[in-house]
Parts: structure tokens; sequence; C-alpha cells
């Protein structure tokens, strides 16, 4: 028997498998649901679903939904004068509760690359300690479909990348780790896409 992989959710323990999950991310037309993109597990079933501003009607908000449609995460990029003056951009994610944003779950910090090319994606997952800053942070290139989303401790949580013919930008993989939220893990790829300018984008 293999080993017991605890959970480490942060959207919910119902979106954390105790085995690997493989991913394929496959990006929608803007013409279809304002665009986003639709992610599906090894048997082709929808396992979730992103929808970008085209839907929404706001640019830097997203909505991660489950299977069934449900929207489950609330995502919207900061504004304002603090955020202006700030040398990051900073992502808030919020479970939803009745169609409505409630709980902070997460807060994305994205490096303003005017200011700091070489700095770091991290990710806090709330309640934040005392003595920490970050929980996660994703490494390599999004763009190029070949990142990884890792713990502080240095475990890697998910890694993104393409693999066979019909394999691109469009359509590429994502493997969850045993034990780690696999909404948090699209919760994250969402914003990555937005910054990139790519499916969530308006």
């Amino acid at each position: 028997m293999g080993a017991y992989a605890a959970l480490t959710p942060v959207v919910s323990k119902i979106f954390c498998s105790s085995s690997q999950a493989v991913l394929m991310v496959r990006r929608r037309p803007p013409t279809v649901n304002g665009g986003g993109f639709v992610v599906t597990d090894r048997d082709q079933r929808v396992v979730f679903s992103v929808d970008g501003c085209g839907i929404i009607g706001a640019s830097g908000q997203l909505i991660v939904r489950d299977g069934d449609g449900t929207a489950i995460l609330f995502i919207h990029k900061k504004g304002g004068v603090v955020q202006v003056l700030s040398i990051n951009n900073w992502w808030k994610g919020y479970l939803m509760d009745y169609g409505e944003p409630s709980k902070l779950v997460f807060s994305f910090q994205d490096p303003k690359p005017v200011l700091c090319m070489n700095g770091d994606v991290r990710v806090a997952v709330e309640p934040k300690g005392r003595k920490r800053h970050w929980d996660y942070e994703v490494i390599g290139s999004f763009s190029q479909r070949a990142c990884t989303v890792r713990s502080r401790a240095g475990h890697v949580v998910a890694q993104i990348g393409v693999k066979g013919m019909l394999a691109g930008k469009d359509f590429y993989h994502v493997v969850v780790q045993p034990g780690y939220d696999q909404a948090f893990v699209v919760g994250v790829i969402a914003i990555l896409d937005n910054i990139h300018g790519e499916s969530t984008r308006c």
C-alpha cells in the first residue's frame, strides 16, 4: 500500500485527492462563454472551468467553477492608489457563497515587470502566519507551459507542461500531486493566464 497523503485544502478538502491528478486545460474561444478555459480529467470529464472578463464584464475578475458549473472561487486584481504605488500586483481569491464572494482564502503576489524583472510569483494562504509572508511560489515559465507550483518547504504541488502532438498554449496538462487542492491550483493558473494576456483577458 502507498503512503497516506495528508490533505492540504485551500478552497476545500473535496478538491484534494489521495492520488496524483492529471488534468488537461483547453482554451475556449472568446465567443464561447466569454473565453476562459475548461479543465478535464483523464476520462475527459469536465472538473473545472474558468470564466474570464468576457462573461463577467469586468477586467481583472475571474470565476472558477466546479464540474457542475457552480461558482466556487472569485478572484480579482486589486486596484487603487496603494496598488499603483506598490512594486507588486496583488490578486485576491475568495470562496463563493450563494453566488457572492465571501471568505478570503489566498493572496497572489505578482511583481510588476517594469520594476522587478526577476521577481518571484508567490501565494499566501489565509490566515497568514506571523512569521511567514508566503506559502507557495511559481517557478519557471507559464508562457512556455513549463512551470511548477512549489510549497514553501520546497515540495512540488503541481507541474504545468505540454505533452503530445496536439499540445501547446491552448491545450496543456497539469499534474497535481496527492493531497493538494486542485481548485486552488486551477485558480493560480487562471491568474497566470490573465497576467500573460491569454484566454481570460479582455
